[in-house]
C-alpha cells in the first residue's frame, strides 16, 4: 500500500521540477535577448568607456636660437606619474608607499592623504608628481604598482640660464610661455599635440590603437637675432659694473645699425629661468623694454639736433654760458662749472644745462617735441616683446619756457633703455629710424627718414667731442676706432620730489663713427659707489662692450692711429 502511494506521488513532483527548469531556461533565453539586442549599444559604451580611451600625444615644442644657431631654449623628455584611484589599493600596503615614496622624494603621509581623500575616489586620473627625469620614472615603473601610471610629456631647459633669462622668458608647467618671446612667439613654438583612440587593459597598457583623431604636429623653431658671444659679453660686463659701482639695477643694450637687429640684451638682477623662485618676482621682468627712466642728458644729442635742423644754428656757434646759471620761470637751471663762451659742440661735449637751455628757448616751443616723436620717443618701438612700455612724451598745447629747458636736457620725459638706443641707431644710420627686430634679418628692411643726413652726419661728428680729451666720457674710448656718443647723469624721483644724492647714470654710444655699426646703451640706476656721473659710471661698461663686440663682429678699426697709440 505504501509502496503504490509513493508511486502517485513522482508525476506531481516531475511536473513541478519541469515547470522551474523551463522557467528558469526562459529566464536565461531573455536575458539573453535582452543583454544581445535591447541593451547591446548600452553595453558596449560601457565596455569601450572601460577600454578605450582618447589619449593626447604631447607635442614637441620648437627650439629657440640665436642668430648663429646655438640653442637658447630645447625641450627635454620628462615624465608624469599619475594614478587611478579606482584602480589602485587603498590603503597601499606600507612597503609599497615606502618605496613610492623614496622614488619620488615625497612624504609618505603626502601621498597617502592623497589617495585617500573622499574627493578623488570616483576620479580616473589625479597627478601624482609631475616632471620627473625618465631615470626615476624607469624606477617607478620597476614597482609595478597597480593603478600607477608614467605620461610622457616635455619640459623646456635653457642651456645659457640667466645670461638670456630676459630675451627668452620660460614656460610653465604645461610647456606654454608665461614670459618674453616664450610667451611672445607661444603659438608659433607649441606646435599642435596628436589625439587617438586606443584600447588599454586593466593595468592602464596599451593593447593596440584604434584610431587617430588628430596627428601630431611639432613646434617651430624661431630663430632670435640675438648673438650668443655679445649677449654674454654684454651680461659679464654689465654685472661687473653693477658690483663695482654699487648699483640697484642696470640694462644693456647693443643693436645693429644697419638692420635694427638686437644683438644684445640684458638687465640686472637677473634670474635662472631653469629654476623660478618665487622671491625672485621683480627679477624676472625686463628691464629694458618695461622700465621707463628720465634720461637726463642724453637727450641733449637730439636738442641739439633740433637747432640745427631749425637753420639757425651750426656746430661752431657761440653761445655763452656764462655764469654757469640761468634764471627761467623763477626757476634755476645751473650747470656744475661755469663754462663761459663755448660752441654748439661744446655744449654736448660739457654738458651744459645752460647752454642747452638759451639755445632751445629761442626755437619755436614745439619743435622739439615734434623732433622727438619723430625719432620714436613716447611711442613702444614695435619689436612686439610682451609688456613694452611706451614711455611718456606729453604734448602741451602751450609750452612753458621752463618745461621746454628741462625737456632739452632730459627731464619731464620717460624713456625705455630699448627707445634710447633705437634713437641713437636712428641717428647713426643717416636720420632713418628703421623697425627693431629681436629675429634675425635675411635682408634689411625698409626705413623711415626722419632727420636730413647732412644734420645726421654733422651730429655724429659733434658727438665725436664727447669721448675726446675734455669730454664727459673720456673712459668710453675704444682704442683703433672713432666713438660718438653722449652721457646722462639724471636724478631719481622720491616720495618727496627730485632726490639729491640718488641717479640713473647713462651712456649711449655708436662705433665706428665714420662708418657706424654698432650702438651700445649702457644704463645703470641708482649707484651708490664713489662715483655717479654717467660716463664715469657707464662708460666704461660700454667701452668693454662696445670693444668685444666689435672683435667679435671682425669690425675693421677707423682710427688705426689711437690703436698703436693704446699699444704702445
Amino acid at each position: 500500500m505504501k509502496y503504490k502511494l509513493q508511486i502517485a506521488f513522482i508525476p506531481w513532483r516531475f511536473y513541478l521540477l519541469s515547470i522551474l527548469i523551463l522557467l528558469v531556461v526562459a529566464g536565461l533565453i531573455i536575458r539573453m535577448i535582452d543583454l544581445a539586442v535591447i541593451e547591446r549599444h548600452f553595453l558596449r559604451n560601457q565596455g569601450d568607456a572601460r577600454a578605450l580611451r582618447l589619449v593626447s600625444e604631447p607635442s614637441f615644442r620648437g627650439m629657440i636660437t640665436d642668430r648663429n644657431g646655438y640653442p637658447l631654449a630645447v625641450s627635454t623628455s620628462v615624465y608624469s606619474v599619475w594614478f587611478n584611484p579606482k584602480e589602485l589599493l587603498e590603503p597601499l600596503p606600507p612597503k609599497t608607499l615606502k618605496d613610492l615614496a623614496s622614488v619620488l622624494t615625497m612624504n609618505p603621509k603626502n601621498i597617502q592623504s592623497l589617495l585617500s581623500q573622499p574627493k578623488n575616489k570616483n576620479r580616473e586620473f589625479l597627478y601624482l608628481k609631475r616632471e620627473v627625469s625618465p631615470a626615476i620614472a624607469n624606477q617607478v615603473k620597476l614597482l609595478k604598482i597597480p593603478g600607477v601610471f608614467l605620461q610622457q610629456d616635455y619640459k623646456r631647459f635653457y642651456p645659457d640660464g640667466e645670461i638670456a633669462a630676459h630675451v627668452i622668458g620660460f614656460t610653465n608647467i604645461d610647456d606654454r610661455g608665461q614670459e618674453g618671446l616664450e610667451l611672445a612667439y607661444n603659438g608659433w613654438l607649441t606646435g599642435r599635440p596628436g589625439k587617438k583612440y586606443v584600447i588599454k587593459d586593466r593595468l592602464g597598457r596599451i593593447i593596440t590603437n584604434v584610431q587617430t583623431m588628430q596627428t601630431q604636429q611639432s613646434g617651430n623653431d624661431l630663430v632670435l637675432s640675438i648673438n650668443r658671444r655679445i649677449q654674454y659679453l654684454a651680461y659679464r660686463e654689465l654685472m661687473a659694473g653693477i658690483e663695482k659701482n654699487q648699483a640697484v639695477s642696470g640694462s644693456v643694450i647693443v643693436l645693429d645699425v644697419n638692420t635694427g637687429e638686437v644683438l644684445a640684451m640684458v638687465n640686472q638682477p637677473s634670474y635662472n629661468p631653469n629654476k623660478i623662485i618665487p622671491q625672485q618676482k621683480d627679477s624676472i621682468r625686463n628691464r629694458a623694454v618695461t622700465d621707463t627712466f628720465e634720461p637726463g642728458s642724453t637727450i641733449k644729442a637730439f636738442s641739439i639736433t633740433t637747432a640745427l635742423e631749425s637753420g639757425k644754428f651750426k656746430p661752431n656757434n657761440i653761445i655763452d654760458t656764462s655764469p654757469g646759471w640761468i634764471n627761467v620761470d623763477r626757476h634755476v637751471v645751473q650747470d656744475e662749472h661755469n663754462n663761459g663762451p663755448i660752441t654748439l659742440t661744446q655744449i654736448l661735449q660739457l654738458s651744459s644745462n645752460v647752454g642747452v637751455t638759451k639755445v632751445m628757448l629761442t626755437l619755436p616751443s614745439t619743435q622739439l617735441w615734434n623732433l622727438l616723436h619723430r625719432f620714436g620717443f613716447g611711442e613702444v618701438t614695435g619689436v612686439g616683446f610682451p609688456g613694452e612700455q611706451a614711455g611718456r612724451l606729453i604734448k602741451r598745447p602751450t609750452w612753458k619756457p621752463f618745461a621746454l629747458a628741462t625737456l632739452s636736457f632730459g627731464y619731464g620725459i620717460a624713456v625705455t633703455p630699448l627707445q634710447l638706443a633705437h634713437a641713437y641707431a636712428t641717428l647713426a644710420n643717416g636720420g632713418v629710424k628703421i623697425p627693431l627686430t629681436l629675429l634675425r634679418q635675411e635682408k634689411p628692411p625698409v626705413g623711415e627718414r626722419v632727420i636730413d643726413p647732412k644734420i645726421a652726419r654733422l651730429m655724429l661728428g659733434m658727438l665725436q667731442s664727447v669721448v675726446e680729451k675734455g669730454g664727459t666720457a673720456e673712459d668710453a674710448r675704444v682704442p683703433g676706432y672713432v666713438v660718438a656718443g653722449k652721457t646722462g647723469t639724471a636724478n631719481l624721483v622720491g616720495v618727496h620730489g627730485y632726490e639729491k644724492h640718488r641717479f640713473n647714470s647713462s651712456f649711449v654710444g655708436i662705433a665706428p663713427a665714420t662708418r657706424p655699426r654698432l650702438v651700445v646703451a649702457v644704463i645703470i640706476h641708482d649707484p651708490r659707489g664713489k662715483q655717479h656721473l654717467g660716463g664715469f659710471v657707464s662708460g666704461p661698461v660700454f667701452e668693454k662692450i662696445m670693444e668685444g663686440s666689435l672683435r667679435i663682429l671682425n669690425i675693421a678699426p677707423d682710427d688705426p692711429a689711437s690703436l698703436q697709440s693704446a699699444i704702445s
